[in-house]
């Protein structure tokens, strides 16, 4: 059995306090003539000591050994008349209290701990019958009923199930504390790992958050650059003024990027919980369609239903995957084809749906953006469909829930104020 070192030093200053305690406890018996000319000499009581010693400083490491030792030492002792009644009693205490404090083997601990009781109370008798059978002249009168001698064995039978009793219930309390305090400690580390486990998660959900803006933003507006710089480009020569008007949006779309940019560092500098509120949301869908068709790709915006307050965080999942699924449509749907987006307001909740023409497509990618968008339709309790189209082209629908009960809304209004 592993033993604490600071506990092992705290049993070793133990034993050597019962040790020198019984040799001065003998010490003092002797002088006073306990047992008169019958006790034992002083060599006995310092082996006494010893073995005593020895026992404590171990009870640790075996405890069940320790309580034996004690006990057999104690009536060895008494038996021999070794002139010492107390430091024996304790470490025997002691002993028998260590059995069912700290043994793991509980059905040992108990069948030692009966051992020693059984043998302690045969002793007892036995020692009683003898003193009764063989009356000494100095013994206590035994006439009466209920004599001084009686008392006196009564007395002593008493205060040994008082002793052994009360060692047993203080073993047992110090052993049921004993579980706790390790149920405690296993406990208090199972939620220290589970607060790292935690801590983990929320910084690899943190860092997916921030992923999947830097994605939108950037995808969209670089796109959105590049394709208006390449017109900027085939009309330069032959129309300038096209192609000023052209760079100007370049400009514009480079700024919008700087500008979402700058609030998503701004977020991640708030030391305020969870996102600050977002510059864009559903009413900003018209100006994506607007911003698709000066791109070349020529986009239809339609509202069915009646607009309503939604939640912010819907607000801005609908709008990035209405950006995400128009500028994927301006990467891959090709020359001359166009966008249909949709937003309809439910009872339910709110649908976006955003479908291209174009070029056939074989089969879905596994790229970020798609990613993106159905981790912010989750997010709000939502779904994505993304797949392609049988004639040509592609389809996107958003289905998040958001009942008509729903009243939070933010200053930037909604689609269609």
């Amino acid at each position: 059995m592993h033993v604490d070192l600071r506990l092992q030093r705290q049993d070793y200053a133990l034993a050597a306090t019962i040790g020198v305690g019984t040799v001065i406890s003998a010490g003092l018996g002797a002088v006073a003539g306990i047992y008169g000319d019958d006790q034992a000499p002083m060599w006995a009581a310092v082996v006494y000591a010893v073995v005593l010693a020895g026992a404590i400083a171990v009870r640790r490491r075996w405890p069940s050994v320790t309580a034996v030792v004690t006990a057999t030492a104690y009536f060895a002792a008494m038996s021999a008349h070794v002139p010492e009644l107390y430091a024996g009693s304790i470490a025997m205490f002691i002993g028998f209290y260590t059995v069912g404090a700290v043994s793991p083997d509980r059905r040992r601990a108990a069948w030692v701990r009966i051992g020693i009781t059984v043998g302690m109370f045969i002793w007892l008798l036995t020692t009683t019958f003898v003193e009764a059978t063989h009356p000494a002249d100095d013994d206590f009168s035994r006439a009466g009923a209920f004599s001084p001698f009686v008392a006196y064995a009564l007395l002593n039978i008493l205060i040994n199930v008082l002793y052994f009793a009360g060692a047993y219930f203080f073993g047992e309390r110090a052993w049921a504390s004993r579980l706790q305090r390790r149920a405690l400690e296993e406990r208090t580390a199972e939620l220290e790992r589970e607060r790292e486990r935690t801590a983990a998660q929320a910084v690899a959900l943190e860092r997916v958050r921030i992923a999947r803006e830097l994605h939108d933003v950037v995808a969209h507006h670089v796109s959105l650059m590049g394709v208006q710089a390449g017109a900027a480009r085939a009309i330069m020569i032959k129309d300038p003024d096209a192609a000023a008007r052209t760079l100007a949006q370049v400009e514009t779309s480079a700024r919008s990027a700087l500008d979402e940019l700058r609030h998503l560092l701004e977020t991640l500098r708030s030391d305020t919980d969870g996102e600050a509120p977002s510059t864009v949301g559903l009413a900003g869908i018209a100006d994506l369609v607007a911003e698709s068709t000066d791109a070349g790709l020529p986009t239809l915006f339609t509202l069915v239903g009646d607009p309503r307050p939604v939640p912010d965080t819907v607000q801005v999942s609908l709008y990035r995957i209405a950006q995400e699924a128009l500028t994927n449509a301006r990467r891959h749907a090709g020359e001359d084809a166009a966008a249909d987006v949709r937003l309809r307001y439910e009872q339910w909740g709110i649908e976006l749906e955003v479908t291209n023409t174009g070029r056939r497509v074989a089969r879905v990618g596994r790229g970020l953006g798609l990613v993106g968008m159905r981790e912010r339709a989750a997010a709000v309790g939502g779904a994505v469909e993304a797949r392609p189209l049988g004639d040509g082209g592609f389809l996107v629908r958003a289905s998040v829930p958001a009942p008509a009960a729903v009243a939070t809304t933010t200053g930037r209004g909604d689609a269609g104020a």
